[in-house]
C-alpha cells in the first residue's frame, strides 16, 4: 500500500542565514564559457546565444550561511510503498534527498550525510546530494534553497500522489512536480509541468540533476555514442562515446559530458557499480538531455567534494534536461506548458556485460529494465489540474502576489492570498496606487523587476525609494543609463547608502566606485556584505591603504571572506609575510564560487611554495 506521511530530517546543518539586501545587479562570470563558437553546428551555437540572464533579479543572494553546523530538524515528506521510499524536503526546493530500495536494502542516490550550502547556485546558496530540479537558467537553480507549497492529490489509481509547486521569478514562470509511487512498483514517477502564462514567449531551462555514489568501477551508461565535452577551458569539443569517460573515477580534473541522443532513441541514463547494481533515470521524450559530470580527481576536484560533504564519499552526477547541453535555452511560447514525466529506480544488471567492451550490449542490458513511460504521463496527465487537498508545505508569497495582479487561473497550484506577508505587501499597495515609501536607513524591500512592475513603478509617485526602485528594474531590462539616472534621483531626494552602492556597480571608473562604495558605507557602516563589497572595490582601484582603513572597522571580524580580504590588503601594501601569516593561521571562505581562483591566485603572488590543499578549490589542475 502506498503511503504519504510527514516528518522531519535530522541532520547537522549549516543555517542559511538572512538573504544579502544589496540587489544582485550583476551576475558572477558563468564557470562554463564557450569560446568556440564558430566551431560549432550552426543550431547548437545559436542555442547558446538565446535567453541567458544578465541577472538573477528579483531574487536577493542567499550567501549568509557559514560553515559552523549544528543538529537541525528539516521538513521532509515521505512516499512510500513496498518497494521503494522517497524522502523529499520542500523547504529546499523539493530536492529528492533520499530513495531507498527495500528489497535490496540500496540507497538509489548520492544522500549527503549533512546540509552544507555552499557558492554553487545561482542564489549563491546550493547543498549536494539527491536530485534537484533546475528550471531558470544556466546554472543550480534559484529556487534549490528556497520553499515550496506542497499537497497531496489523489492519483489516477487512487494512490496518493506528492504535489509541489511554486513560482521561477527570473523567468515568471509557474511549475510543478507530481510525485508518484504507484503500488508495486520499483520506480519512482514524477510528473514536471512548466507553464508561461504570459502573452510572451520566454526562454526555458530545465535540468533535473541526480547525485549518486562514486566507486573506483562505478560507470555511466546512456545510449548515445557520441558526447559534448566541457573541460572548463573555453571549448565544446565533440567526443566519442564509450571510452574512459564512462568511468568518471579516472577522470583528471572537472568536466561535463552532454550526450547526443538521436532522436529515436529511448531517453534514460544510468550508474551502476562493480557489481552492475546502481540507478536508471529515464523520461517520456521532452526530456532530451543527458549529461554526465564529474569532479574529477585532482587535488581541486577532492577538495569540493569534502567541501560540499564533508567526510563523506565521493559522488557525481547524472542529468536529464530539455536541451542537448546547459548552455542552451528554448523558447515557451505565450500560453504554452510543457510537461513530461521521469521515472527513477533501481537497475541490476550482469556486470560482465555492463563492463564489457560491447558498449551495444552494455546499454541494451540496462534499456531493458526502463519501464514503459508514455501511457504513465497520460494517465498523470489526467490529475495534472486536480486541485490540491490540505497544504503539506507554504511556499513562497510572491505567486500569489502574482495571481492577485494578473487574476490568472491555474489549475492544480493554488497560490492562496494568505501565502503573502511583509514583503509581498509594498507592492500589493503599489498595485492599489499608493507609492513605496520608507526611511533611507531601512533596507529597501527586493525591487520587483517584470515588465508590469515595472511600467507601475514608471508611473508611481515620486520619492528616493521609487526611484531607487526605478533604477534596479531599469538596470534589470538593460537600460543601465536610465537605472544611473534614477539613482541619481534617489539621490537627490533623500542621501541614501542603497543607490551609492548601485551607482558603485554600475560604475566603470574604479576610482569613482571606490569612492561611492565608501560614502555608502559612512550610511550604512555595519552591513558586513557592503563592507565586503567596498573592501574589494578599494583593492581593485589599488587603493589599498583605504581597503585597510574600511578593514579597520571590522577588526575582530571573524568572517573568512574579510579575512582573505586582509590578506589581500597586505599583500597590495608590500607586506607578502603578512598576508602568508593570514593563510598559515586558517581561515575558511564559505561562499569561496565554484570557479574562483582567487585563494590560488592570492597564495601565489604570496609565495612560490606549494598551495595548501584546503585552499585549493581549482576546477582545472595547475
Amino acid at each position: 500500500m502506498t503511503s504519504l506521511s510527514v516528518t522531519t530530517l535530522v541532520l547537522p546543518a549549516a543555517a542559511l542565514g538572512p538573504e544579502n539586501p544589496l540587489p544582485p545587479l550583476v551576475k558572477p562570470a558563468p564557470v562554463q564559457q564557450v569560446a568556440n563558437l564558430a566551431e560549432l553546428p550552426a543550431d547548437l551555437a545559436e542555442g547558446l546565444g538565446y535567453g541567458q540572464l544578465a541577472t538573477v533579479l528579483p531574487y536577493r543572494l542567499q550567501d549568509g550561511y557559514t560553515r559552523e553546523r549544528t543538529e537541525t530538524e528539516l521538513p521532509a515528506l515521505v512516499l512510500e510503498n513496498d518497494r521503494l521510499r522517497a524522502t523529499v524536503l520542500p523547504s529546499l526546493g523539493g530536492r529528492l534527498y533520499s530513495l531507498w530500495h527495500k528489497p535490496s536494502g540500496r540507497e538509489l542516490l548520492y544522500r549527503n550525510p549533512v546540509f552544507q550550502p555552499a557558492n554553487l547556485a545561482l542564489r549563491d546558496a546550493w547543498f549536494a546530494g539527491g536530485v534537484e530540479w533546475n528550471l531558470g537558467s544556466t546554472g543550480h537553480t534559484a529556487q534549490t534553497c528556497a520553499p515550496m507549497f506542497a499537497a497531496r492529490v489523489e492519483g489516477p489509481d487512487g494512490t496518493p500522489v506528492l504535489r509541489l509547486w511554486e513560482w521561477e521569478r527570473t523567468r515568471d514562470l509557474p511549475y510543478q512536480l507530481d510525485f508518484s509511487l504507484p503500488e508495486g512498483s520499483d520506480f519512482l514517477l514524477v510528473g514536471v509541468r512548466v507553464r508561461n502564462p504570459h502573452a510572451r514567449a520566454v526562454p526555458v531551462y530545465w535540468w533535473s540533476n541526480i547525485a549518486v555514489a562514486e566507486e573506483p568501477e562505478t560507470r555511466v551508461l546512456v545510449p548515445a555514442t557520441e558526447a559534448w565535452h566541457y573541460g572548463y577551458g573555453g571549448r565544446l569539443d565533440r567526443v566519442e562515446v564509450p571510452g574512459d569517460l564512462t568511468y568518471p573515477a579516472r577522470a583528471d580534473a572537472a568536466a561535463d559530458y552532454f550526450f547526443e541522443l538521436p532522436d529515436e532513441t529511448p531517453r534514460w541514463i544510468a550508474a551502476v557499480d562493480g557489481r552492475g547494481d546502481g540507478l536508471v533515470q529515464a523520461s517520456t521524450r521532452r526530456l532530451r538531455g543527458r549529461k554526465l559530470f564529474v569532479w574529477g580527481e585532482s587535488a581541486g576536484g577532492r577538495r569540493w567534494q569534502d567541501w560540499l560533504a564533508p567526510g563523506a564519499p565521493g559522488y557525481l552526477e547524472i542529468q536529464a534536461g530539455l536541451a542537448r547541453t546547459q548552455l542552451e535555452h528554448l523558447r515557451l511560447d505565450a500560453g504554452e506548458s510543457w510537461d513530461w514525466l521521469e521515472a527513477y529506480g533501481p537497475v541490476s544488471a550482469d556486470p560482465a556485460v555492463v563492463h564489457g567492451p560491447d558498449w551495444a550490449a552494455a546499454t541494451e542490458l540496462v534499456q531493458a529494465s526502463v519501464p514503459a513511460l508514455d501511457e504513465r504521463h497520460r494517465e498523470w496527465l489526467t490529475v495534472a489540474d486536480v486541485q490540491p487537498e490540505s497544504l503539506l508545505h507554504q511556499g513562497s508569497g510572491w505567486g500569489a502576489l502574482e495571481v492577485h495582479r494578473t487574476m490568472a487561473g491555474l489549475p492544480g497550484t493554488p497560490f492562496p492570498a494568505s501565502a503573502m506577508g511583509p514583503e509581498q505587501e509594498p507592492w500589493r499597495a503599489l498595485l492599489d496606487g499608493q507609492p513605496p515609501s520608507g526611511s533611507p536607513s531601512a533596507v529597501p524591500p527586493p525591487t520587483l523587476v517584470g515588465p508590469a512592475w515595472a511600467d507601475l513603478l514608471e508611473h508611481a509617485p515620486e520619492n528616493w525609494l521609487t526611484w531607487y526602485h526605478r533604477g534596479v528594474a531599469r538596470w534589470a531590462a538593460g537600460d543601465h543609463d536610465g537605472a544611473r539616472s534614477a539613482w541619481r534621483s534617489s539621490l537627490a531626494a533623500a542621501e541614501n547608502p542603497w543607490a551609492l552602492r548601485n551607482l558603485a556597480v554600475a560604475s566603470a571608473d574604479q576610482r569613482e566606485a571606490a569612492e561611492l562604495y565608501e560614502r555608502a558605507l559612512q550610511l550604512a557602516p555595519d552591513l558586513l556584505p557592503l563592507a565586503i563589497e567596498a573592501i574589494t572595490a578599494q583593492l581593485d582601484a589599488e587603493l589599498p591603504k583605504r581597503a585597510a582603513v574600511l578593514l579597520e572597522a571590522w577588526n575582530g571580524e571573524t568572517s573568512g571572506r574579510l579575512l582573505f580580504l586582509t590578506a589581500r590588503t597586505r599583500l597590495a601594501l608590500g607586506d607578502a609575510a603578512g598576508a602568508r601569516a593570514v593563510f598559515e593561521a586558517g581561515f575558511e571562505v564559505p561562499n569561496i564560487r565554484e570557479g574562483e581562483t582567487s585563494l590560488s591566485d592570492t597564495w601565489a603572488a604570496v609565495t612560490a611554495t606549494p598551495l595548501p590543499a584546503e585552499y585549493d578549490f581549482r576546477m582545472t589542475p595547475p
